[in-house]
Formats: C-alpha cells, structure tokens, sequence
C-alpha cells in the first residue's frame, strides 16, 4: 500500500489535470481519450478521402500516363516475388500491354548484397512479355516515400500511374503528389495473401509518419544524382 501511494504522489507531480476540481479532471481525461484517437485516425482518413478519386481497383479506367511505377514487395530466398509483388507486376503488364503507360519504374529494396529486390522485378516483367527496353531499374527505392522522391528527383516523373495493393495505395499516391508527381492508382483486383487486415491496420501509423516525412521535408537515403533513362518518354507526353 505504501509503495502505491508513492507511486501516486509522483503521478500527481507531472499529470496535467492534477489542479481541475475531480469532475472537470474526469472530462479533460475523456478528451483526451477522444482527441488521441482522433489525431491519429483522421489524417489516414483525410488521405483516403482525398485520393479516392485517383484510385483504381485493376487496369481498367486508369488514365494514361508515360510512366508506371511499380512499388517494392518482398522477394523470397530463391529470388521469387512475394504473392503480393507478383499481383503488382502483373497488374504493371497489363498496364503496358494494354497501352496506358509506355514504360515501368521497378523501385524497390536492393541495399544489400543478394538481395535484389528490383531485378527480380524486371526479370518477372520481362518473362511476362514486357521489353528490356521499356523496364527501368530504381534500386534505392527503400520506402514508398524514398519510392515516390526519386520517381521526380531522379527519374524526372511528373505524372504516373502508382501500382500496389488497395490497402497501401492512398498512401502511395498522396505521397507521390505530395512530391511533385500527378499519380493515380491501379490496386490489385484482389489481396492475395489472406488475411489483409494487418495491412489496413498497419496504413494508420504509416500515413501519420508519411505526413510528418512530408512536413519536414524528408531527404531519402539516396536522393540522386539525376538519371536519363525515362527522359524520352517523359517528353513524349
């Protein structure tokens, strides 16, 4: 018991609403109770609301732009996409076979050695009919905001198509136009790995930090030197 009441007194010495009258104190923790929650959901909120215009559910209906930029997703140790990054790409095919980019960023994770996580991607690409040509390779794509950063820093995207699942796709596209890049999005038709709550769950913090990135103005890892290999299609509108 004495050790309780210690612990209380020093609670006492730091809590906020330790001078309200005991019923004022009960509705200043209840706002707060409200207003934590609130920060932290509704700027996810905001982001979807604000993109769900740009988001696309497949290939059908996306806009045509130059550019597709196909996000990272894991790769196994034989060098096989995750199931989530072989729905990406195929969805990025079919993006191109059907004419509405002309060719495909591979951005993703390669900063260690054996780990290359965007060769697996262009190799995928090109089994599924895409030409060599038309693949260019961003290696420094460790997050999707270092993703959508050099997608204009480096590569000199202005407008794209961003391909991912519909769980990361809001957080995707704002970041990409909060970066100086006009995207849309084209989600896979569906989430292949059951169960995808955990992704929906974990957008909330990932949002939060996406927008203090963008605050503070973050600078990736890797944020150049400009490359030339979009320049030409870029250009062509």
């Amino acid at each position: 018991m004495h050790t309780w009441r210690m612990s209380e007194q020093r609670l006492g010495r730091w809590w906020p609403g330790r001078w309200l009258p005991k019923r004022r104190r009960t509705r200043w923790l209840l706002g707060v109770l409200v207003l934590i929650p609130a920060a932290l959901l509704g700027p996810p909120l905001a982001v979807l609301v604000g993109t769900a215009g740009l988001r696309h559910q497949g290939t059908e209906g996306v806009p045509g732009a130059p550019v597709a930029i196909v996000l990272g997703a894991g790769i196994d140790g034989n060098g096989t996409p995750s199931p989530f990054l072989s729905e990406r790409l195929a969805v990025a095919v079919q993006l191109y076979r059907q004419g509405t980019v002309r060719a495909l960023l591979m951005s993703g994770d390669n900063s260690r050695a054996g780990y290359d996580e965007v060769g697996v991607m262009a190799a995928q690409a090109g089994r599924l009919g895409v030409p060599a040509e038309a693949i260019v390779q961003d290696h420094a794509g460790f997050d999707t905001y270092s993703s959508c950063y050099r997608a204009r820093s480096v590569w000199g995207i202005s407008r794209a198509v961003v391909v991912s699942q519909p769980f990361h796709l809001a957080r995707a596209v704002w970041l990409c136009r909060q970066l100086g890049v006009q995207a849309v999005g084209a989600g896979t038709a569906s989430d292949p790995v059951p169960p995808t709550t955990y992704g929906w769950i974990r957008e909330v913090p990932a949002i939060d930090k996406s927008i203090i990135d963008v605050l503070r103005g973050r600078t990736p890892t890797f944020p150049g030197p400009r490359e030339h290999a979009l320049d030409t299609v870029n250009s062509a509108g």
